[in-house]
């Protein structure tokens, strides 16, 4: 993916995905079969809509799907089985069964392989920081340090080999951002991929092979549903 990638392209593939939802629904397809062909003909990156902006491809390579479900849902909301709805945007629960062959089939290729990259990116890095956060929350409780003991810098030393700190200092400084003192949820998942590729650049391959592992064990225990585990990328 290149820089142009990450900028609004075109408009034109985003009506009509919204116009194939509304009619695909309205004609008697199950509405989560309809949204999944929508993403599929989505074409922007990221836009401004309702005020805000939303980015759907974090760093340029990690598609956001649940984001662009949430933006086409909020398009089609009076078609659409609000339960339902809310099943999938807050617990990753689709309203009904599908191989993961089938879903990369709706959506394309592209966007299935940069959903890949937002899972292990994002979702397994997110799960790998709770992981060794509890850890680390354990032993000081152990020592009798008590639960008040913030645990965030050396969770991203045993993981990152730094704080968190010198590390989002030194991935702003990498993207000409702002050194802020609040973060952004846009950001924060930026920074996140950032940390997934800087982990894969500077751990050995069985150190991140054991992490990964130790992250997808987390997420299982932690987020059981049906949409944390898809194939290999």
């Amino acid at each position: 993916m290149t820089e142009v990638d990450s900028e609004v392209l075109t408009t034109s593939g985003d009506d009509e995905a919204i116009r194939h939802l509304t009619e695909a629904i309205a004609s008697g397809k199950h509405w989560y079969l309809a949204l999944l062909e929508a993403i599929g003909l989505w074409s922007s990156a990221e836009e401004t809509y309702d005020g805000r902006v939303w980015r759907y491809l974090i760093g340029g390579e990690a598609f956001d799907w649940l984001l662009l479900v949430q933006r086409l849902c909020e398009a089609a909301v009076s078609l659409m089985p609000q339960k339902e709805v809310d099943s999938l945007l807050f617990h990753g629960e689709p309203p009904i069964d599908i191989t993961q062959d089938e879903f990369k089939e709706l959506i394309g290729s592209r966007k299935y392989h940069q959903y890949l990259n937002y899972f292990y990116g994002i979702t397994v890095e997110e799960s790998l920081i709770l992981a060794v956060q509890d850890e680390v929350r354990k032993e000081r409780s152990g020592w009798g340090l008590g639960m008040e003991y913030d645990t965030t810098d050396e969770t991203y030393r045993r993981i990152y080999g730094d704080t968190q700190e010198v590390l989002l200092n030194q991935f702003r400084r990498e993207k000409g951002y702002p050194m802020l003192h609040s973060i952004t949820l846009t950001e924060l998942k930026e920074f996140t991929y950032w940390l997934f590729k800087y982990r894969l650049k500077v751990c050995e391959k069985a150190r991140v092979a054991s992490d990964t592992k130790k992250a997808l064990d987390h997420l299982r225990t932690n987020l059981p549903y049906r949409l944390t585990e898809p194939p290999a990328a």
